[in-house]
């Protein structure tokens, strides 16, 4: 415990050393005859191929383990249903709010044009050209990704699409099989699930040293230009939540389950807390069960199946992340995606949400599948990277009070009149 406490101090002042080192040094400094930019391009580039190696078996895995589960389980029923919708349905709003405000503010179009030149390993016209031409034929192309006619293949490509359709399906019939062999094949998912996890926590130990040299290689080729670009990014991610949290959580608390949205704050404000000072939904859950069933007043049939659910599949924040992130490096390179590609985003974004979720760092992982399907270099997450750690915070609160959120609209519907009474939760 005492580790995850310090880890968030050590990623800012990682962060804050690589803009003073990373502005000092530039491009042409060199220490004992090693050019010191070639070394945070080498490191970072590690880092990212190694966050890059667990995508597909983590991802294919999470999804896999989890459908599996959900379509086995008698209990899941009405009740899975209707928090299932919920969480797809305000997942889709709060990427659609994200998206509005990354295309008002276009924070990635102050990144000036040379610096990309030193920075990714594409070149940012083909990219262009890849996304800007045969518009009809490129989605006809993303349409039979989907159902790819060679899961090898796909799996070996990265081809994400394919993947996590082939996953759910997958996961869909390992439930409706036989339990013995059912269940010898949800074993050894959930073995590799386990794995990529663990691989992932290894990763994960050397974020600082990863943070450092992503940023520090963005500060020695732009300067403090970058933080204008930052400030545009951290601003677009920041509203598009504010917006979600206080507009539209509120209006489906307020007109559809019928309860007021200030007493749900004051009943949820503990889980909060706990949510933005861990950066973790896993580790908030206790206490997000207990201000649901004994602040909210939410029985405990419905808070025992929607909450654990949604700390799996609902991350609304993080979905919004995600998508302003991939437009972000996307309006870097000057690209102006077109309507059927930012749908692609979206899609993508509420995707991935789902399949890897629960992960440390999640987002990250998630991005990198983003940026790869639409052909964007994955060296883009260097370029917002310096303020992940501050908006991890952000996300994961509105990931848990969207999760209690659908607990209160679940119980409201199943006919629980005394949610959210005030003498309940005082």
């Amino acid at each position: 415990m005492q580790k995850k406490k310090k880890s968030p101090w050590l990623i800012f002042i990682a962060i804050v050393l690589a803009m003073f080192v990373g502005s000092w040094s530039g491009t042409e400094t060199t220490i004992f005859g090693i050019k010191l930019y070639s070394a945070y391009d080498l490191l970072g580039k590690l880092f990212i191929n190694a966050l890059t190696l667990v995508v597909v078996p983590l991802v294919s895995s999470s999804i896999i383990t989890g459908v599996a589960r959900i379509g086995n389980d008698a209990a899941f029923g009405r009740l899975g249903l209707k928090t299932f919708t919920f969480y797809i349905t305000t997942s889709l709003v709060a990427i659609l709010l994200g998206l509005l405000f990354v295309n008002l503010f276009n924070p990635g179009s102050v990144i000036h044009p040379d610096t990309l030149k030193n920075y990714a390993s594409i070149d940012a016209l083909s990219v262009q050209q890849h996304l800007s031409t045969q518009e009809g034929h490129k989605i006809t192309e993303v349409i039979l990704q989907i159902i790819p006619s060679n899961v090898v293949e796909a799996f070996s490509h990265g081809q994400m699409l394919g993947l996590i359709f082939f996953s759910l399906i997958f996961g869909y019939s390992i439930s409706k099989i036989e339990s013995h062999p059912s269940s010898i094949l949800i074993g050894f998912w959930q073995g590799i699930f386990q794995a990529m996890i663990r691989i992932t926590h290894m990763v994960m130990k050397f974020l600082p040293l990863g943070v450092f040299c992503l940023v520090a290689k963005v500060f020695a080729t732009t300067g403090v230009e970058s933080l204008h670009s930052l400030g545009l990014f951290t601003l677009s991610v920041i509203l598009g939540l504010l917006a979600f949290v206080f507009v539209a959580l509120p209006l489906i608390l307020k007109y559809i389950a019928k309860v007021k949205p200030s007493r749900h704050f004051k009943a949820m404000a503990p889980a909060l807390i706990t949510a933005f000072s861990t950066s973790s939904s896993s580790a908030t859950l206790p206490i997000t069960i207990d201000c649901v069933e004994k602040r909210a007043g939410v029985s405990n049939r419905i808070c025992s199946l929607v909450i654990p659910l949604g700390t799996s599949l609902n991350m609304s924040g993080s979905a919004l992340y995600e998508c302003v992130a991939a437009m972000f490096v996307a309006q870097a390179y000057g690209i102006d995606l077109s309507f059927s590609t930012q749908f692609i985003v979206v899609l993508l974004a509420l995707i991935t949400s789902i399949g890897v979720a629960g992960v440390p760092s999640a987002s990250l992982v998630a991005v990198i599948v983003i940026l790869k399907a639409i052909g964007l270099p994955v060296e883009g997450i260097g370029l917002f990277i310096a303020v992940d750690r501050i908006l991890d915070m952000c996300r994961t609160t509105v990931n848990v009070f969207s999760d209690s959120c659908c607990a209160v609209l679940v119980a409201r519907t199943e006919g629980e009149k005394h949610v959210l009474e005030k003498e309940v939760f005082e």
